[in-house]
C-alpha cells in the first residue's frame, strides 16, 4: 500500500489521557512516532509519547505548530472545538473525520443519525425547556432519563425521572443546557462491538464483549459476551453499517443493549473505547493498533480473539489492590501512571486471561 506511513512517521493524537497513552505504545510497535498535543499538564500519555505539546485548543500558533510536525491527526476523545479541528484540518488529514465527530458530539444528532439508518434506539425527544421536557414527558412517559446533548460521560450530565413529579428537578439538573429524553429499554445485557474501518473500506470488528458498569463507569467487560450466534451476528453487522455510512477511518465503540425485540444501539464513541481494552490480551492486534494501523494507512491485523478474557477497570482507591492483583496468576495490569487518585478516576485496569478459546 504507497500510502502507508513508514516508520519513523509521526502520528498526532489529540488528548493525552490513558487512550492517548495507549495509542502511543500501540504506534511505537510499529516504529511510528506520537505527537500529543493536550491542555493539562503531565498527562497519562506525555511518558510515552516521542513529543508533547501542553497549549490550549483556542492556541492558533501551537495548533500550527503542532500539526507541522506530523503526518496525520487523529484523537482519543470527541469533545474537542471545532474551531481547532477547522484549523487542523487545513493542514493536514485528520482520521476519523469531522463527520464521525459531528454526529457523537450531539446526542441528538447522534440517535437521529442512527435512526435514519434503519438501527434501533430508545425512544427520544429534543427538551430545551419545560415545555418541551412536559411534551416529552407526555410521549415517552416514566421512568426516563434526561441527558445532556453534548459533554457527558460516565454518567455525567444525566438525570434519572422516576415519575413526571421528577421533571423540575431533572431539567434544573441540566444548568440551562440543551437536552434529549430517552426512555428506559427494558434490556437484559449491556454488550458493546468495538469495530476498525480502514481507508480502503476494510473493515474488521472483535467480537462483542458484555459489560457491567457501576455508578455510570464501566466496570467489567466479559468476552465471550452472552449472546446467540444470530445475535452476534447482528451486532458486528449492526457495526460494520454504522463504519460505512460515515466513512469512517478508525476504530470505534458502539454499545448495544440485547432486547426480546433484538438489538438496540445506546450510543457510539468515535475512538478507541474502554469496553475494547480487554482485546490488549485476548489478540494479537488489539484495538490501539488496529486505530493505529487505519489512521495510519496500513492494513488492518487478524482481530480474532484467541482467549476468553475479563477487563476490569481499576478507579480510585482500586489501586490499594495492585499488589494483590499483581499476584494473581494469568492477571495482566495497564496503570495509567496517573501521580493521583481520585475517586471516580480511572487510573488502569486488569485483564485477567480465562483460557485460550476452545475450536
Amino acid at each position: 500500500m504507497s500510502d502507508m506511513l513508514k516508520t519513523g512517521a509521526t502520528i498526532g493524537i489529540l488528548g493525552g489521557g490513558q487512550l492517548g497513552r495507549m495509542l502511543s505504545v500501540a504506534a511505537s510497535r510499529l516504529g511510528l512516532r506520537t505527537h500529543v498535543y493536550e491542555p493539562s499538564a503531565n498527562p497519562p500519555a506525555a511518558d510515552v509519547a516521542h513529543q508533547l505539546t501542553t497549549a490550549s485548543y483556542e492556541d492558533e500558533a501551537a495548533l500550527r505548530a503542532f500539526a507541522e510536525t506530523v503526518d496525520v491527526i487523529t484523537y482519543e476523545f470527541e469533545n474537542i472545538p471545532t474551531s481547532a479541528l477547522d484549523m487542523l484540518e487545513s493542514l493536514r488529514p485528520i482520521r476519523p473525520g469531522r463527520e464521525a465527530l459531528r454526529v457523537s458530539q450531539d446526542r441528538l444528532t447522534e440517535k437521529t443519525y442512527l435512526a435514519a439508518l434503519g438501527l434501533k434506539t430508545a425512544p427520544f425527544a429534543n427538551v430545551e425547556s419545560a415545555e418541551d421536557l412536559e411534551q416529552a414527558l407526555s410521549t415517552i412517559g416514566a421512568p426516563s432519563i434526561l441527558k445532556t446533548r453534548r459533554f457527558g460521560y460516565d454518567g455525567k450530565g444525566q438525570s434519572r425521572l422516576k415519575s413526571a413529579e421528577d421533571a423540575a428537578q431533572a431539567l434544573a439538573d441540566m444548568a440551562g443546557a440543551p437536552a434529549v429524553l430517552e426512555g428506559f429499554v427494558n434490556f437484559s445485557h449491556e454488550v458493546s462491538v468495538i469495530g476498525t474501518r480502514s481507508a480502503d473500506g476494510q473493515v474488521a470488528c472483535f467480537d462483542p464483549g458484555e459489560n457491567v458498569h457501576r455508578d455510570g463507569i464501566l466496570h467489567t467487560t466479559t468476552v465471550p459476551a452472552r449472546l446467540n450466534a444470530s445475535q452476534r451476528m447482528d451486532a458486528v453487522l449492526l457495526t460494520a453499517n454504522i463504519l460505512n455510512a460515515l466513512d469512517y477511518v478508525g476504530t470505534m465503540g458502539v454499545e448495544l443493549f440485547v432486547t426480546p425485540e433484538g438489538l438496540i444501539v445506546n450510543e457510539i464513541a468515535p475512538r478507541v473505547h474502554n469496553s475494547g481494552h480487554w482485546t490488549q490480551n485476548g489478540c494479537a492486534v488489539d484495538q490501539f493498533e488496529q486505530h493505529i494501523r487505519a489512521v495510519a494507512g496500513w492494513p488492518l491485523g487478524d482481530g480474532k480473539r484467541h482467549s476468553d478474557v475479563v477487563m476490569e477497570n481499576l478507579i480510585g482507591d482500586d489501586m490499594d489492590r495492585v499488589g494483590d492483583i499483581a499476584l494473581e496468576p494469568n492477571a495482566a495490569l495497564h496503570l495509567y501512571g496517573k501521580a493521583e487518585v481520585k475517586a471516580g478516576r480511572k487510573m488502569g485496569h486488569v485483564n485477567r486471561v480465562q483460557g485460550a478459546v476452545k475450536g
